[in-house]
């Protein structure tokens, strides 16, 4: 493509932003010039012929930090380098010589066949870790560069992949993971899923976005994919003429300039839904900003034009035709992460079990899967929440599944705070984050959980602990959300605390509104001081509240003294 002056648009700098309908290819950052080279997932032939072989040493950078990411590969953080390097030292420095690798698990589904490998690939090459993300992914650790041929041989053998699993690509498809089964499903996403996935990823076409892209599918009226963050997301609804189909929102995103997704207004069916999500996709492609990577996610594309605007280029440009209009989704009335035991529309059980913070192990899940087993199901369900689900449970067997997954770390009746806790992969292994978090979280769940043991919480708190700005574990949309940084201690040396935002949340929350928390300025918690700050600020709102008050109501309300 060449540029034409008259098409240039320039940012509030007078620099073009780099959208290649507007500005041309010309590649104007370093990523943009790596992915310019060749298809990132050129990079899978060196790895399997080259680099397995050859071994650590021979990766050159350009592939061992930017087009492995296509692959699902990511070099861990070097153990014992503290906080205080984070966004100081370069990628080689704070790099170990390992990697996390993303198992891509598209609408969270997998059999128990498909669990085992994973659970092997764990316990063979990964010293058994195995974390369940909150974009329904299974994320390894210590996976030496010599094992991933194998690792990849074993998973597309069971129907599983990495590819796009991370980069500047259309990432793992968040799904309802009740989707087919549940007595009250709209509509189920199981076919859209598949057809995308099957379409589209590994295509080419998408395989150099501005930045990530991020989708999500429910037919659930839980609305449980966190619609509202997402690149792309089609929820479930029915049309008055037209039947069950989806309503299409874009544009959502978090990290460090968080932005709630847009409805558009268009009514989506089945039949038309993958065209969608590729017209929005390729809009991504073309109109997207990719001059400075810290405003290239599809959302500032959104706040600059509006969701009229990108619904007439949708429509005009990319699919020919006019969507229909559409209602919007109602508010949910039950919780999205489906923990508990409920009935299939079959009669069957579905039961929805909770790690601590999504941390499991290999032989854990090797267990999982002959227990599901002999509860008579061959399937599982990984949910946005950092939880998991069995399905296809007979009534007589759910008592002995619910026994046996207790011995495994899992349950199906957790406290409030073991329920309702997220956390990111933290500074175990995380590059960019400053502090600790999946520790810190499992032990202020253990201290609440002693402290209120005889509180009556009767209204969901959320609480979400991130080890940096970026917000993969979502804290602007929890009740109580926690930024991992570094400050200075009472001494003026560096202290690693946490960023408090309150009163966060979505239409799948109990928010009668989506909106983002309350950052209090100045207020900085350590991990010390964690399990104290939530318990005053729990027992402020139970004395506070008034009657059906929700948590996120009142931290919105509330004198900022009741806060701190």
């Amino acid at each position: 493509m060449t540029t034409t002056p008259d098409r240039v648009r320039l940012s509030a700098s007078g620099k073009s932003n780099g959208q290649w309908l507007v500005d041309g290819t010309e590649p104007l950052n370093p990523n943009e010039v790596f992915k310019a080279k060749e298809n990132p997932l050129a990079v899978r032939d060196r790895i399997e012929q080259v680099y397995a072989r050859e071994g650590f040493d021979s990766i050159p950078h350009e592939d061992l930090f930017g087009r492995f990411r296509w692959l699902g590969l990511y070099t861990q953080r070097k153990q014992g380098v503290g906080g205080e390097h984070t966004g100081k030292w370069t990628d080689e420095e704070l790099s170990d010589r390992y990697f996390m690798l993303r198992v891509r698990i598209d609408g969270g589904a997998l059999t128990t066949d498909q669990l085992r490998v994973v659970a092997g690939i764990s316990s063979e090459f990964a010293r058994d870790t195995a974390d369940i993300s909150d974009r329904q992914n299974i994320q390894l650790h210590w996976v030496p560069i010599e094992a991933v041929p194998e690792i990849w041989r074993r998973l597309e053998n069971a129907g599983l992949m990495t590819t796009m699993a991370c980069g500047d690509t259309p990432r793992v498809i968040l799904g309802s993971p009740v989707a087919g089964i549940a007595a009250d499903e709209i509509i189920d996403p199981t076919p859209v899923i598949r057809d995308i996935v099957d379409r589209y990823i590994g295509d080419e076409t998408v395989a150099n976005l501005p930045r990530k892209f991020k989708s999500a599918i429910t037919g659930h009226p839980s609305l449980d994919v966190v619609h509202e963050i997402n690149d792309i997301s089609l929820v479930g609804v029915v049309h008055p003429e037209l039947g069950p189909g989806y309503d299409l929102w874009v544009g959502g995103a978090l990290s460090t300039t968080p932005r709630l997704a847009e409805r558009l207004g268009a009514f989506v069916s089945e039949a038309d839904a993958a065209e969608v999500w590729y017209g929005v996709v390729r809009i991504f492609r073309d109109y997207g900003y990719r001059r400075m990577r810290n405003k290239a996610r599809l959302k500032f594309l959104l706040a600059e034009w509006g969701a009229e605007k990108f619904r007439e280029v949708l429509e005009t440009e990319y699919l020919g035709r006019r969507l229909p209009d559409g209602p919007a989704p109602a508010p949910a009335r039950t919780a999205g992460d489906h923990v508990g035991v409920h009935t299939q529309k079959d009669g069957r059980r579905y039961v929805g079990l909770a790690p601590t913070v999504g941390r499991t192990s290999g032989t854990r899940l090797a267990a999982l899967a002959d227990l599901v087993e002999r509860a008579g199901s061959r399937r599982i369900r990984l949910t946005p929440h950092q939880k998991l689900i069995v399905l296809d449970v007979e009534p007589d067997a759910v008592d002995e599944l619910l026994a046996g997954a207790e011995s495994l770390g899992l349950t199906g009746t957790p406290s409030p705070f073991r329920r309702n806790t997220m956390a990111c992969t933290g500074i175990e292994f995380c590059k960019l984050s400053f502090v600790n978090t999946k520790d810190t979280a499992r032990d202020t769940i253990a201290a609440l959980e002693q402290r209120l043991a005889g509180v009556e919480i009767d209204t969901p708190i959320t609480l979400n602990v991130n080890g940096c700005p970026n917000s993969c574990a979502r804290i602007q949309i929890a009740d109580i959300g926690l930024k991992g940084q570094l400050a200075k201690g009472p001494d003026g040396g560096n202290e690693f605390a946490y960023q408090v935002h309150l009163g966060g949340g979505l239409a799948s929350s109990d928010r009668d509104e989506p909106g983002l928390g309350r950052t209090l300025r100045g207020l900085k918690v350590t991990a010390v001081d964690l399990p104290d700050y939530v318990e005053r600020v729990v027992r402020n709102f139970l004395a506070e509240r008034t009657d059906g008050e929700t948590f996120s109501r009142w931290a919105h309300r509330a004198e900022e003294e009741s806060l701190r």
